[in-house]
Formats: structure tokens, C-alpha cells, sequence
């Protein structure tokens, strides 16, 4: 099973920023999942809200900041400590810094149809441009951005986002063509898994932090999980040598995040 670091690893290192992907990367981590928005200038960002309220020192929203504001800001608020300031960074700079991963999922969040198109415009232009069709998948809850993606380039990859059970998700993602479904793993189920899974989607459930949970997961026969804390659950995985009994144990003492 597939362990995808969670906003690079959220539990673990300041979401969304270098330190908790490089921290990450260099634990071995070679699979993450964040969150793409558009600056002001026109440059993708790795950020989860469209504002900056939550996760920095200053407020406002991403739109109103140019990519060299964002990376200038304190990005250590409401997560998880850390002793330097790490900014808000451009989604080049992740890929630059973790040259050798193999799967990226870039979540687009819904937003204004103006600002969806110029990001849809520049997230193709960037996979296209660094050939990373086997490497990201686009995924988003929004079905009109993912129709977008498909009609600039068919052969990117995107995945359906579905934090209900209804409308529902199996149907949804492929009527959009997706690759990957994405749900909450409160709502996965294994027909759920059984149904996407025959139809040659991946199925990559989020955010799993228990151990109990992860088993659960791996007993329905996902593709792979989004954890808060990947360094810890690749170790826990790799050290495993049999299957044990389920447990409700929560990685590094933490609850689980949706």
C-alpha cells in the first residue's frame, strides 16, 4: 500500500511548505499530496485555504499576494512546530526540491471560475512542459475544473475528491474520466474500492492518521493512503513483519484530520 505524505506531512512539519516536504523527502517519502492555489501574479502556490488567516502571520487572501509576498511569510501557524520561518511556497519550488518522487496529487480547491481557468491554464502548461503525465494526478472535488484539465490535455491524470457518499463518487469520477478517486475514508467501503478499482481507477483515501484505520484501509484493498504523519507510518509498515492485530493506537499521539 501506498503512503502519500499529507500536505507534505502535516503532523510532522509545517503544511504545505519546503521543510515538511524536504523533511519528508528525506525520510524517504517519495509520494505527496498538497494543495495548489493562484497568487496574484499568476503563479500556482502550495497552500490548503484561499486565505492566509490559518497557517501564517498575516491575513488576507492568497489572490491579493504576489508568490514572492507568500514566500516571505511565516507559514508556522496552526501546525505543527518548527524552529525556522518557512514560507508559502510556488509549486516549482516542491518539485525542485524533491526531484525523485514518483506520484504527486495536487488538489485544486474550488474558487472563482476566473481564477480556476488561469490556474487549470498553468498547472497544464507545467505538466506539459516537465513531461510529469505519469507523475501528478489533478484532483479536485470541482467537476468543472476536472473537465477543464481533460479538455486542455487528455492525458493528464485527474482524481475525484468525494467527502460524501452522495452524489455518488464511483459515478462521478467516471463520468469526468478520473484516474484516481479520492475519498474521505470515513465514506470508503470495499464495494466502493471493488467498483472504482474495475474500472481501472486508483483509490487513494484521506487523511488516515490510527493504525487502526490504516488496516482497515489496507483490509478493503485501497491503492494507498494520505496520512498526516508518513515517516512514521513508513516505518511502521516497513518494520512490520506480520500482520497484527488492529489496534487504535494513533500515530505520534495525535487525533485523526479530515
Amino acid at each position: 500500500m501506498i503512503i502519500y505524505g499529507h500536505r507534505g506531512a502535516r503532523g510532522e512539519a509545517p503544511e504545505n511548505t519546503l521543510a515538511g516536504f524536504e523533511t519528508a523527502y528525506r525520510h524517504g517519502i517519495r509520494h505527496f499530496e498538497l494543495d495548489v492555489h493562484l497568487s496574484s501574479d499568476g503563479v500556482p502556490v502550495v497552500i490548503h485555504d484561499t486565505t492566509v488567516d490559518r497557517t501564517t502571520e498575516q491575513q488576507g487572501k492568497v489572490a491579493s499576494f504576489t508568490a514572492a509576498g507568500l514566500a516571505a511569510m511565516d507559514a508556522r501557524q496552526n501546525t505543527a512546530p518548527w524552529p525556522e520561518t518557512t514560507g508559502v511556497p510556488a509549486l516549482e519550488q516542491v518539485l525542485n526540491a524533491c526531484p525523485d518522487v514518483l506520484h504527486y496529487q495536487l488538489e485544486v480547491k474550488p474558487d472563482a471560475r476566473g481564477r480556476l481557468n488561469v490556474l487549470c491554464n498553468r498547472l497544464t502548461e507545467l505538466i506539459q512542459r516537465r513531461r510529469l503525465f505519469e507523475t501528478v494526478a489533478v484532483t479536485s472535488s470541482d467537476a468543472w475544473f476536472l473537465q477543464q484539465i481533460k479538455r486542455r490535455n487528455r492525458k493528464i491524470h485527474t482524481g475525484y475528491v468525494a467527502g460524501r457518499r452522495f452524489p455518488r463518487p464511483v459515478a462521478t469520477a467516471r463520468r469526468l474520466n478520473c484516474s484516481y478517486l479520492v475519498p474521505s475514508w470515513r465514506i470508503c467501503s470495499p464495494e466502493m474500492v471493488r467498483q472504482a478499482q474495475r474500472l481501472d481507477m486508483q483509490v487513494s483515501v484521506w487523511t488516515v492518521n490510527r493504525i487502526h484505520d490504516m488496516l482497515a484501509m489496507e483490509d478493503m484493498g485501497v491503492n494507498s493512503i494520505i496520512t498526516d504523519y508518513p515517516t512514521s507510518t513508513r516505518i511502521y509498515f516497513d518494520n512490520r513483519t506480520v500482520k497484527l492485530p488492529h489496534s487504535s493506537e494513533t500515530l505520534q499521539g495525535q487525533g485523526t484530520a479530515v
